[in-house]
C-alpha cells in the first residue's frame, strides 16, 4: 500500500520516476486515486518520456470520474510508446467514453491484440466494446478468445455471462458510435418516455371516469365533453415534450435500437387514437349494435394496453438469453481469489448472481402457472410434472448461495412449495375430488400467488430505495481498470550495449518464416529503440510487428542483449517498444 505525501517528505528527492509510478500504482490499488494522481504527476515531471506515468495519470482521472481529463494523458502515452499494448488499451478505454470516437477505440484495442496476442486483455477490451454496442455474438467470441489465452480471467468470465444473457447496457437507445453526447440522447429518451406515460395515463383514467359516470351516475353526455377536454389537454403536453426532444434526426434510430422505447411511444399514440375513436363512436346518436364490440375493444385498448405491454415485456425479458449458463460463468469468475481486484470482482459477481437467480425464478413461475392451469382445466394428473420444474432453479440457488437478499430464499421456497403441492394435488385427483386434493391444490395456488407478492414487494422496495432490483437492468459489467501494467525499462548496461555495439541484428518474421538483418540502433529518451535496417523488414512489420533486436557487449565481449518488442515505422527508422529484455553471458574462460 502506498503512503501519503506527508510520509514521504524525507525521501522525495531520492525517488526515481519509476519508483513514483510504483507508488501511484499502489495507491490506485488501495482505492486512493487522488493521491495516486499526485504521485503519477511527480513521475511525469521527473521523466517526461515515461509513458507509464501518463497511463497512470489517465487511469487516476478515470477513477475520479474525469473522463475528459483522462483522454489527453492516454494519447500522450501512445505518442511516447506507440508499440505499447497497455498504452493502446488505456487509450481505447478512454476513447470509448468520448462521443463519436467509438471506432477509434476498437482500432486501438485491435492493435493491442496484434501487439500482444499472448495476453487476454485486448480480447477482453474488444468483448467489452462489442457488449456495450449491443453485438452479443461478437462479444461472446471475443471473451472466449480471451479465455483461450487465460482460462482464469475473471472479467472475461463475468462479462461472457452477460453476453450469454443478451444483456443490454443502461442506455440501450444510444449507439456509442454516434457523435453526440449520451446525455443529449438521454434527454430525448426521457422526453419520449414522459409523453408516452402521460398520454397513456390520461386517456386510461378518462376512459374509466367516463364509463363510470355514464353507467353509475347517468352523466354520459357531460362525461364525453370531459373526454374531449382531455384530448385538448394532450396538445400542450405533446408540444412541451416535443420541444424537449430537439434531436429529431436521432429519434428513429433510437426507437429501432431500443424496441421497448419504440413500443411505448407507439402504444401511447395508438391509445390516443383509440380514445378519440371511442369518444366519437359514443357521441354518435344512433350507433348500430354491430359496432358495440368495436366500441368495447377500443376501450380495452385504451385501458389495458399499458398493463398488457408491461406483462409482455416482463415475460420477454425473463426468457431472453441463457441465465443458467451466465450463472456458471459468474461463479467461475468468483474463484479469482488472488486477483488484485478480488473484492470488486466478488461484489459484482454476488450482485449479478442474485439478479440471475431472480430471472430463473421468474422463468420457473411462468412455467408453473400455465402448467397448473392447464392441469386444472384438462387433466389434473398432468400437474405431477410440476415437481420437476423447479430443479434448475434450486440447483442454481445451491451453487450461488446468495447472501444479503432475504426476499430471494422466501420466493424460492414458495415456488418449490407450489410445485410440490400442485404435484400432490394432481396425484390425489381433481379440485373437488376429496378434501386432501382440495387442500393440496389450494396450497399450491396460494404459494404461487404468495411468490408473486414477494417479488412485487422486493421490486417495490428496490424502486423506493433506488437500489438494484430483481430485474436484468440491475446487472452490471465487470469493468476493471486497464493499462496500469509497468513498462519495460532498459537497464543502464543494456543502454550502453546498444549505444556502443558494433554489430546489431534485427530478427523478424515474414510469409517465408523468420528472417534476420543487420541494423543500426540507438536508444531514445523514452526507452525505445530506433532501428535502421533493410526495406524488407519494413514490409514485414506491417503484417507482424513483433521483432527482436540482438546486440553484444562492445567492451568485454562477455554479454549479449536481446530486446523483444513491437516495431512501428517512424520517419526513416523503426521504433521498437520493448516488451521483454533478456541478458546473458557468452561461454568462455571468464566462466571458469
Amino acid at each position: 500500500m502506498g503512503r501519503d505525501e506527508s510520509d514521504l517528505k524525507g525521501d522525495i528527492s531520492d525517488r526515481s520516476s519509476r519508483e513514483w509510478c510504483d507508488e501511484a500504482l499502489a495507491r490506485l490499488n488501495a482505492g486512493r486515486p487522488e493521491s495516486a494522481l499526485d504521485a503519477a504527476r511527480r513521475a511525469a515531471d521527473l521523466d517526461p518520456g515515461a509513458e507509464w506515468a501518463y497511463r497512470l495519470i489517465s487511469l487516476a482521472h478515470e477513477r475520479l470520474g474525469r473522463d475528459a481529463d483522462a483522454l489527453p494523458a492516454a494519447e500522450r502515452a501512445v505518442e511516447l510508446a506507440g508499440g505499447s499494448w497497455p498504452a493502446r488499451l488505456r487509450l481505447a478505454a478512454s476513447l470509448r467514453r468520448s462521443p463519436g470516437r467509438w471506432r477509434e477505440a476498437v482500432e486501438h484495442a485491435t492493435l493491442a491484440g496484434k501487439f500482444a496476442p499472448e495476453r487476454p486483455d485486448p480480447w477482453v477490451m474488444l468483448g467489452d466494446l462489442a457488449l456495450l454496442g449491443g453485438d452479443h455474438a461478437r462479444a461472446e467470441r471475443s471473451y472466449r478468445a480471451a479465455l483461450a489465452v487465460d482460462p482464469a480471467d475473471p472479467q472475461a468470465r463475468m462479462n461472457l455471462g452477460l453476453s450469454l444473457l443478451r444483456w443490454d447496457r443502461p442506455r440501450p437507445h444510444h449507439d456509442p458510435a454516434w457523435p453526440v453526447d449520451p446525455r443529449e440522447t438521454g434527454r430525448v429518451r426521457r422526453a419520449l418516455e414522459v409523453w408516452s406515460r402521460q398520454a397513456r395515463l390520461l386517456v386510461a383514467l378518462a376512459t374509466l371516469a367516463i364509463a363510470g359516470a355514464a353507467l353509475l351516475l347517468d352523466r354520459g353526455a357531460q362525461a364525453q365533453l370531459g373526454g374531449f377536454a382531455v384530448l385538448v389537454l394532450l396538445a400542450p403536453l405533446t408540444v412541451r415534450q416535443a420541444r424537449r426532444v430537439g434531436l429529431w434526426s436521432y429519434v428513429p434510430p433510437m426507437l429501432c435500437r431500443d424496441p421497448w422505447l419504440g413500443a411505448a411511444v407507439v402504444s401511447a399514440a395508438v391509445s390516443v387514437v383509440a380514445f378519440a375513436a371511442w369518444l366519437l363512436l359514443g357521441a354518435v346518436p344512433s350507433v348500430p349494435s354491430a359496432l358495440d364490440p368495436v366500441w368495447a375493444g377500443l376501450a380495452g385498448i385504451v385501458v389495458l394496453g399499458w398493463p398488457a405491454l408491461a406483462a409482455v415485456r416482463a415475460l420477454a425479458e425473463t426468457w431472453r438469453g441463457r441465465p443458467l449458463s451466465a450463472m456458471a460463468e459468474t461463479m467461475r469468475a468468483r474463484e479469482a481469489r488472488e486477483h488484485v481486484h478480488a473484492a470488486q470482482i466478488d461484489r459484482t459477481a454476488r450482485r449479478n448472481a442474485g439478479v440471475l437467480l431472480w430471472i430463473v425464478l421468474g422463468r420457473t413461475w411462468s412455467v408453473l402457472v400455465p402448467l397448473v392451469g392447464g392441469a386444472l382445466a384438462v387433466e389434473p394428473r398432468a400437474a405431477v410434472a410440476a415437481v420437476a420444474v423447479p430443479y434448475p432453479m434450486v440447483r442454481g440457488y445451491l451453487r450461488a448461495r446468495p447472501r444479503g437478499d432475504r426476499w430471494l430464499p422466501a420466493a424460492t421456497a414458495l415456488v418449490v412449495l407450489a410445485a410440490a403441492a400442485c404435484a400432490a394435488g394432481g396425484l390425489l385427483g381433481a379440485w373437488r375430488a376429496e378434501p386432501a386434493a382440495t387442500w393440496a391444490w389450494r396450497a399450491g395456488l396460494g404459494a404461487l400467488a404468495a411468490a408473486l407478492a414477494v417479488f412485487g414487494a422486493r421490486a417495490a422496495r428496490a424502486w423506493w430505495r433506488g437500489g438494484p432490483g430483481p430485474w436484468r437492468t440491475s446487472l452490471i459489467m465487470c469493468d476493471l481498470p486497464v493499462g496500469a501494467e509497468p513498462s519495460v525499462a532498459l537497464a543502464p548496461e543494456v543502454r550502453q550495449t546498444f549505444s556502443y555495439a558494433r554489430s546489431i541484428v534485427l530478427s523478424y518474421g515474414d510469409a517465408h518464416g523468420p528472417r534476420v538483418a543487420g541494423a543500426v540502433a540507438t536508444v531514445t529518451s523514452s526507452g525505445e529503440l530506433r532501428v535502421i535496417t533493410e526495406l524488407g523488414a519494413w514490409d514485414a512489420v506491417e503484417n507482424d510487428p513483433r521483432v527482436a533486436v540482438f546486440a553484444a557487449d562492445p567492451l568485454q565481449r562477455r554479454f549479449w542483449v536481446e530486446v523483444r518488442g513491437i516495431a512501428l515505422p517512424d520517419s526513416g527508422a523503426l521504433r521498437v517498444t520493448p516488451k521483454q529484455v533478456l541478458v546473458g553471458e557468452f561461454p568462455g574462460r571468464h566462466q571458469r
